[in-house]
């Protein structure tokens, strides 16, 4: 049976996220008859499409160089040619570069097909053992510490399950940030997923933290976390602890209306508390410093 005539436009082609053999029939077909196939990093796919014994044409298109690999991609769209656009594992655009690009070609007119396949993030909520009917997927926290736990302060209210990507150095520091902030909440670390070494470890946020700490580990890892308990708004030693944690790094304002947010409180009180919170800090500061 002959491959399906692909019709022009940009196609966002899923390719595996480690087991070769879950790439779909529609993307091989996609990767067979393009004109170009437009790759995160050509390593990595060519190697992907030696397997398959496909050749077609690569382009580069990555954070690095999508501001002056855009324009080249929309002409020849304009043109009428057919590209596949590919991370380097899983569904394009997922904490991937090529947001922009699909925008501007709708903006366009030109026709944009999803490809569906391999997904880290649903691979790992699915498998989890957490509810998967309502989740959040926020993608990499900042590495400095900090930053992260204010991050991790504007995900506190949200009502579902939380899922991050970790890199296997920084996973003991950031899964005691969200203890520490989130509280204790139902977690799961899904590592190496859909590869020989695939491992699921569940436990509480606390509990997985401190495993992590004296367990050195390596690999892709998804962290998930739990939705937060019924409960009301935190006590104020709460509020002042995440308002500690936001205000090195954020206005007074903007740390106040996120906590707020947050923690389903008054922003005028959370606002005030910052303010307090500020002149004690900004009193006791070394003036010679």
């Amino acid at each position: 049976m002959a491959d399906p005539v692909l019709a022009p436009g940009l196609y966002l082609t899923a390719t595996p996220i480690g087991n070769a053999s879950d790439i779909t029939l529609r993307a091989l077909n996609v990767l067979r008859n393009c004109d170009c196939i437009v790759a995160e990093d050509t390593r990595v796919t060519s190697r992907l499409l030696a397997l398959y014994g496909i050749s077609r044409p690569l382009l580069v298109y990555n954070d690095h160089n999508a501001a002056s690999m855009r324009p080249k991609l929309l002409e020849r769209l304009r043109q009428g040619a057919r590209l596949a656009l590919v991370s380097d594992a899983g569904t394009p655009l997922v904490s991937d570069p090529g947001h922009k690009l699909v925008r501007a070609a709708r903006e366009e007119g030109r026709a944009v097909f999803p490809v569906p396949g391999a997904s880290a993030a649903l691979a790992a909520v699915t498998g989890s053992g957490l509810p998967s009917d309502r989740f959040f997927f926020a993608g990499f926290l900042p590495p400095k510490s900090g930053e992260r736990r204010t991050a991790l302060a504007g995900l506190i209210a949200i009502p579902g399950t939380l899922i991050f990507f970790e890199s296997a150095p920084r996973l003991a520091a950031s899964l005691k940030d969200m203890a520490e902030i989130l509280g204790p909440r139902e977690a799961a670390i899904a590592r190496e997923l859909t590869k020989l070494h695939e491992e699921f470890r569940r436990g509480g946020l606390d509990e997985l933290a401190t495993y992590y700490a004296g367990t050195p580990t390596r690999g892709e890892i998804v962290v998930l976390v739990g939705a937060p308990a019924a409960e009301g708004p935190p006590d104020s030693a709460k509020i002042d602890a995440l308002l500690v944690e936001a205000l090195p790094f954020m206005p007074v304002k903007a740390a106040a209306s996120l906590i707020a947010q947050a923690t389903d409180s008054s922003r005028r009180d959370v606002y005030l508390r910052a303010l307090a919170l500020k002149g004690e800090r900004d009193s006791t500061r070394d003036p010679k410093a």
